[in-house]
């Protein structure tokens, strides 16, 4: 079997859905099977999985820093729609500069995107999937 390209898609939250959940789960299959993962994108209230600012508790799985080891060990693109985490309050400092916003909170290791990378990612790569 050849290796494949894959991008995913998640527009579910990063809590609240099992979406975003089954997405990272997928992403430790297809790299365990060989295939390169090149980006992750969030749209839609998946963007919610690039805050900074979520603190689940001790007994829960951390799904941002689990994103965040995703690209730190394989540097996997972590990209969020900027339009859709505008609307839902994650900013990154480029935004909040640009805004006038006093802070910013998009997580590290997470980078917006316009819908050109995504659409960019479905002519390039092998595979897409979205959840």
């Amino acid at each position: 079997m050849s290796q494949l390209t894959y991008t995913l898609v998640v527009n579910g939250s990063v809590y609240g859905s099992q979406s975003a959940r089954s997405a990272y789960q997928f992403a430790q299959a297809v790299m365990a099977k060989g295939h390169t993962l090149v980006s992750v994108f969030f749209y839609q209230d998946g963007v919610t999985n690039g805050s900074a600012l979520t603190v689940p508790a001790n007994d829960e799985f951390d799904l941002v820093k689990a994103w965040q080891e995703l690209t730190c060990e394989h540097g996997v693109r972590l990209e969020t729609c900027v339009a859709a985490a505008l609307r839902r309050g994650i900013v990154s400092q480029d935004e909040a500069n640009q805004h006038g916003l006093s802070q910013s909170n998009l997580a590290e290791g997470f980078h917006q995107a316009g819908l050109g990378s995504l659409a960019e990612a479905m002519l390039v790569q092998d595979r897409v999937v979205q959840f």
